[in-house]
């Protein structure tokens, strides 16, 4: 998902006529709806900039603002500043100068690590910070892009928008994706994924010396109910939908550990908001709270270490480390592991030499 990393003023905008005087028909006209939604009755008050990114997710809040600066996010039918602030049963809509592109996928020279290809499908080890589909604020600079280009370049004509992708990992979580390169191979593998028949292990980092060795978390997931830009674990299955997270630790560094993880289901955020759950977030993970170092712990030296990691691993610590599937025409089955990328691998030596001195 796009993280947001900017600063904003969270001021209320507390007076509709500072709005600039903008003559909507006039504006609007050859403005193209890209998004019409009615806010939940349960919504708690939000910034627009925020709350967009919940059905926006490949965009930043820097683009959606700047699309509020140009008078088209509108709510109630009135063009709104990024800082107003959602009530429920606003209706809001998006409007920008260029049709819908959902549809249109632009080929471009981006560098992928492709680690399997053939004509039915091809496997890449994907980096963190890549978008994996365009979206609203994002149509280039994404892995479809640069598969459509290497398609291209391969002579092939792959409907990637049609066909292709079997499943999605978040823009800073790296590792492993399958891409089907027809219906068939998409269908065959898409019911792999539905029937949990796929083998796909998770490497993490999360807060807090994990109690034990191995476990599972059960809980629905769903939307928060407070914070609408994370998922929320529903103990009593009272919301969202049934979710199941197997863990194991591979190794503890007494204020972190990293663990193992397998999806029994494979919900949005699944390994975010379980682990959030039993108290231990991803380390690093901005958008759940854990960007702060851990509480209880005020040494100075401590403090300054955890700012050193952070600048080494700018994002949440998950990695999609295995994949394994079986092969749509072959049915032989093809398993691949993606060794911890380099700025996780960085974390873990620094870890490591910090509890040893």
């Amino acid at each position: 998902m796009a993280e947001d990393s900017e600063d904003f003023l969270d001021e209320e905008l507390s007076d509709q006529n500072n709005i600039e005087n903008i003559d909507i028909d006039e504006e609007n006209k050859g403005l193209y709806e890209h998004l019409n939604i009615t806010v939940d009755k349960s919504q708690e008050p939000l910034r627009i900039d925020k709350f967009l990114l919940i059905f926006r997710q490949n965009s930043s809040r820097n683009k959606i603002s700047q699309t509020c600066r140009a008078g088209n996010v509108m709510v109630n039918g009135v063009p709104v500043k990024q800082n107003y602030r959602v009530k429920p049963g606003d209706q809001i809509s998006v409007l920008l100068a260029h049709p819908p592109r959902e549809n249109v996928i632009i080929p471009q020279n981006i560098p992928i690590n492709i680690v399997y290809e053939d004509d039915d499908l091809i496997v890449v080890d994907k980096d963190p910070g890549m978008v994996v589909h365009p979206g609203f604020g994002n149509w280039d600079g994404t892995l479809v892009n640069a598969l459509a280009y290497h398609f291209e370049q391969q002579g092939e004509k792959s409907d990637l928008d049609r066909v292709g992708l079997v499943h999605r990992i978040d823009k800073d979580t790296s590792g492993l994706l399958v891409i089907a390169k027809n219906e068939f191979a998409l269908s065959f593998l898409a019911k792999q994924f539905f029937d949990r028949k796929t083998k796909r292990l998770y490497w993490a980092f999360v807060w807090g010396n994990v109690q034990d060795d191995e476990g599972t978390i059960r809980g629905h997931i769903g939307r928060h109910p407070k914070n609408r830009m994370q998922m929320h674990t529903y103990e009593d299955g009272s919301q969202g939908k049934h979710a199941v997270t197997h863990y194991k630790v591979l190794e503890r560094f007494r204020y972190m550990t990293w663990v193992e993880c397998k999806l029994e289901t494979g919900r949005t955020h699944q390994i975010r908001a379980h682990f959030k759950h039993i108290g231990h977030t991803l380390f690093n993970d901005e958008r759940y709270e854990g960007h702060t170092p851990l509480r209880g712990v005020n040494l100075p030296k401590y403090k300054q270490f955890i700012k050193n990691v952070f600048e080494i691993l700018p994002r949440h610590a998950l990695h999609a480390h295995t994949l394994g599937f079986i092969h749509p025409t072959t049915r032989k089955e093809l398993y691949f592991e993606s060794p911890m990328p380099k700025d996780m691998a960085d974390a873990v030596k620094k870890w490591r030499n910090y509890l040893e001195n």
